[in-house]
């Protein structure tokens, strides 16, 4: 690799760092290449990446960084999991890990804040941004589906008080 790939290396995992809702680090010795396209195929449809990277190289691209101080994490073989989504990328780590001893999760951030292992796990358990739009969604629509119930109520009455009184007419 020649110095202007690196330099855009660097760049590009500076991006990473500074627009990605949740930036998840972890070990992945040992992991083989079949397991880590499953792990990279399970962050495609949860909408994000996984990312391998120089630790020399991405400790250089966090210089500056709000989120610097996840610089020492950095040590061994490391691989990023990000997200737009500030969840997506924790939960399918964690969830990964869970399932493979393999992958080891040294810590991450979320925004500005940087984070251990336990606080990306607790980032894991926190709804996605599609489950807490259902769930608006859901609280919105109840109130519209129970008018439009109590409004359709005494049509729905008269016209079976009707239909009893013509039964018995007849």
């Amino acid at each position: 690799m020649d110095r202007a790939q690196k330099e855009k290396l660097v760049e590009d995992l500076g991006q990473i760092f500074e627009s990605s809702g949740v930036v998840v680090v972890s070990h992945y010795e040992g992991m083989t290449v079949a397991e880590m396209q499953d792990l990279r195929a399970r962050m495609r449809d949860a909408g994000g990446s996984v990312r391998v990277a120089k630790n020399k190289l991405a400790k250089i691209a966090l210089e500056g960084k709000a989120v610097s101080s996840i610089s020492d994490y950095l040590t061994g073989m490391t691989v990023f999991g990000y997200s737009e989504d500030p969840v997506a990328a924790a939960k399918v780590f964690d969830a990964y890990a869970k399932d493979n001893q393999k992958l080891v999760i040294l810590g991450g951030a979320m925004g500005d804040t940087a984070l251990d292992a336990a606080g990306v796990a607790a980032v894991a358990k926190m709804p996605s941004r599609e489950e807490l739009i259902a769930s608006i969604v859901g609280c919105i629509a109840a109130p519209a589906s129970n008018i439009a119930g109590a409004i359709g109520a005494p049509a729905s009455n008269i016209a079976s008080i009707l239909s009893t009184i013509e039964e018995k007419a007849a």
